[in-house]
């Protein structure tokens, strides 16, 4: 799981794993989410994966569009 950047300092996003379909999000309570195509549709996981790539952002549009659209709760 590669960690994010969070470049503000404000997020509750500490980690992420991207896949061709997916992207699996860790907060900072140590809860890993998956959010799939299935699950979230593929525009909101594409935009997901540039939130997290960029650092900045994800928190925010998880809690806005997504919130409990998640295929799975790993953790």
């Amino acid at each position: 799981m590669e960690r994010y950047k969070d470049i503000d300092g404000d997020s509750g996003v500490a980690g992420y794993e991207i896949g061709p379909d997916y992207i699996r999000v860790k907060f900072s309570d140590g809860s890993v989410y998956l959010y799939t195509y299935a699950s979230a549709g593929s525009n909101n996981i594409e935009e997901m994966k540039r939130l997290a790539a960029a650092g900045e952002g994800l928190n925010a549009f998880i809690i806005k569009n997504v919130r409990k659209r998640y295929a799975k709760k790993e953790r």
